[in-house]
Parts: C-alpha cells; structure tokens; sequence
C-alpha cells in the first residue's frame, strides 16, 4: 500500500496540513509542492508590516527552510502541476516528470480578479495584492508624494490604502457598490472605517467606479472614474476579489461548487484526493460556503489531515479575521450571514467600539475595533453557540464578563 501523501500548494493551509500529518503520526513520505520559489509563509502581513517593511522576509516564513527537512517533509518550491490522473493516482509535473502518490491533497488557494486588459488592466504600474512576488514589486512605488489610486473597497483595498497614506502618498480609494465593505461588514463598521480613512487623508470615493486606466508608453499614467473625473497616478492597486483555484481539479473531474467541493470532512468527490483552504467549498448550516481566512486555512487542513489518516471528524469552523489599517485592529469574530440586528457598545478605551450582529436573539458575530476584550467574549459566545441580551450590549455599564453567564 503506498502510504505517500503529496500536498499542491505550499501556502498557510498547505503546510499546515503537512505539519498536521507529521503531528499526527503519519510516518510515510509527505511531499508539498509550491509554485513559488520560497517556503510557506504568512500571507497577512504582506499587504500591512511587510510592504512598509516592518517585517524581513524571513519572519514571514512559517518555518525555516532547513526545518521541512528536519520533519521529513519534502518541500518542492517553484514546482509547478499540470495536470491529476485519479485513476493512476499520479500527478504531471511541468517539465514532463510525473510523481506517484497515495493519497493527495489540493490547499490552492485562490487567485485576485484582474482589471481587463481592455481598460488598461495589463498596464505597468498597475498591481493586485496577494503573495510576495506582488508585495515586493508594489514596495518601490511607495513613495512620498506619489499617486495611489486604489481600486476596491474590501479589506485588501483598505489596508492597502493604509498603507500606502502612511508612506506619504496621495491615495484615492474608489468603490463601485454604494458603501465600502458591502459583502463582509454592516453598513455602522463600513461607516466607520470610510470616516477613519477620510480623517487620514484618503480621498474615498463611494458609488464610483473605474472606466479606464491609461498610459501612452504602456505605464499608467491615468485613470478615468465614472463620476466624470480623471486622476494622474503613479501607482494602481487592485482589490476586488479573488476567485478559488480550481482548474487543476476541473481537469481532473472533480466535482465544483463556489470552489472545490468537499464533504465535512475535507473529501473530494474523488476516493484518495481532499482539498481544504481558500479553494474548497464545504457544508456549512445546510447550505456550502467558501472561507478565505487563516482560521479556515489551518482548522480545514488539519481536519483534513485527520480525515487521511483515518482519525476524522466532521470539520465545524469557528471563524475569526482580522484587519490592520493605521493604528487599528479590526477583529472579527463569527458569520454575520442572515443577521438583522446591530447592537454598537463603546469601547472602555477611547477610539475602541464594537458592533455586535443579531438574528433575533441570536449572537452571530462581532467586529472589535481596538476592543479586544469585545472581541473575545463576543467569540466565546459565538463559538459555544451561545447568545447574549442585546439590551445588556448596549449598556456600557455592563460588564462584558457577565454575559458569559
């Protein structure tokens, strides 16, 4: 029986999933391949302490390179799969090698959407921000006084933002949709954070869109809104979105949904292959969802880990996000899905508040601005599946404490 597992995507859920298995005490061959050419490491800091170069490389690394070496993990960095055959349980390389495997797990992540090239999305200048390679080509273009425009209003577009007010640039930010954050947060945390961006100088643009970047020497130089205006810019980020990495599995058979999908216990639709992270759809309160977070990346992979060797439960999540934009610290606890109530309680500190979502009665989730303690009675809560008096929230007499019961 071959006893191998090789792991495609070398990122938070990749080798977490291969330290799982080592914890677990799979003792076979375990091989984890990356596209890019160094080891696992974190990808959050990337678009806030590293671009501002706050961090050195080599603390984004989840482990030293020599230290897969030391578990016995054979790590392929800059190894790049073509192609899966179920069947024969064997994987094309590119460069014509194939490698044989006994079980296989798929932690792709997901890839940023792109500006069409039709209005200018291929010009130089112009950047997403997902891994290292984009975070170190966007570094040089932060420079006092330059022009960002930054295109979408999501967590990766604020923090963006941030990032590049603090290194002295002029930052435009605009937002198709009628508010910021319009697919994550209620409209009080969006509100919020667009009055906290415009306090530092961004000029926010809400319900604007971009028609076309230019550049007449194949640099952006230019940028045309939908409100009429045109901006000079040096520098163009693009946040608005990403969708999972799928084609690997598409090719190989395998059943899709928003993602890969997968049964509770990170399993394909295909016997000896599991997939967990930003790529793998899974059940989730009678219906299927997708989480893009660190939280899911390691508790899906791990849950998978336990699946393969045959010590598997059924993975529940226990979702938590944060965000970092200035000197604040957004913490998420929870899914606000179907929520239709917002109880705000004010922070013990000045600046700190938090939003707490409800369906009914039912405590669903929390965003934390600089309120550390909201956030981890609110996630206690919400991890136990327990609620708490939306009256009692409010007061800012009550102590947080003593909604835990």
């Amino acid at each position: 029986m071959d006893t191998s597992i090789v792991i495609i995507g070398a990122g938070q859920a990749g080798a977490s999933l291969a330290l799982a298995l080592r914890g677990a005490g799979h003792d076979g061959p375990v091989t984890l391949i990356g596209q890019e050419p160094v080891p696992p490491y974190q990808r959050p800091p990337l678009s806030k302490a590293y671009l501002l170069g706050e961090m050195p490389l080599d603390r984004l690394y989840l482990k030293p390179a020599e230290a897969w070496a030391d578990l016995n993990v054979t790590l392929r960095t800059g190894t790049r799969v073509i192609g899966i055959d179920p069947g024969a349980r064997k994987l094309a390389l590119k460069g014509g090698e194939t490698l044989a495997y006994g079980k296989l797990a798929l932690t792709l992540g997901a890839t940023p959407l792109r500006l069409p090239a039709t209005i200018g999305g291929n010009l130089d200048g112009v950047f997403t921000m997902r891994d290292l390679a984009d975070a170190d080509a966007i570094a040089p273009h932060l420079k006092p006084g330059a022009r960002a425009l930054v295109v979408g209003g999501g967590y990766i577009g604020l923090e963006a933002a941030a990032v590049a007010r603090k290194s002295g640039m002029d930052v435009t930010l605009v937002e198709a949709a009628d508010r910021i954050l319009g697919r994550v947060a209620c409209p009080q945390t969006a509100q919020w954070f667009a009055a906290r961006h415009r306090a530092e100088g961004v000029d926010l643009r809400e319900g604007t869109s971009l028609v076309r970047l230019t550049g007449p020497d194949g640099t952006v130089t230019a940028a045309e809104l939908s409100d009429g205006t045109t901006l000079e810019v040096d520098l163009v980020i693009v946040g608005i979105g990403v969708r999972p990495e799928t084609a690997l599995a598409e090719g190989a058979g395998l059943v899709l949904d928003n993602g890969i999908a997968v049964n509770a216990r990170a399993r394909t639709t295909e016997p000896g292959i599991w997939a967990a992270g930003d790529c793998a759809s899974f059940p989730y309160r009678g219906g299927r969802i997708r989480l893009e977070s660190v939280q899911n990346a390691i508790d899906q992979a791990e849950a998978a880990a336990r699946d393969m060797l045959d010590q598997g439960a059924d993975y529940i999540p226990k979702p938590w996000f944060w965000s970092d934009q200035y000197d604040v610290k957004l913490q998420i606890a929870g899914l606000n899905t179907g929520y239709d109530r917002i109880v705000t309680r004010p922070g013990t500190r000045d600046g700190a508040i938090s939003h707490w979502y409800f369906a009914g009665d039912q405590l669903l989730a929390v965003d934390a601005m600089n309120d550390p303690r909201a956030y981890m009675i609110g996630k206690r809560l919400v991890d136990a599946g327990q609620s708490a008096d939306p009256a009692a929230v409010a007061d800012p007499a009550t102590d947080l404490k003593s909604l835990l019961g």
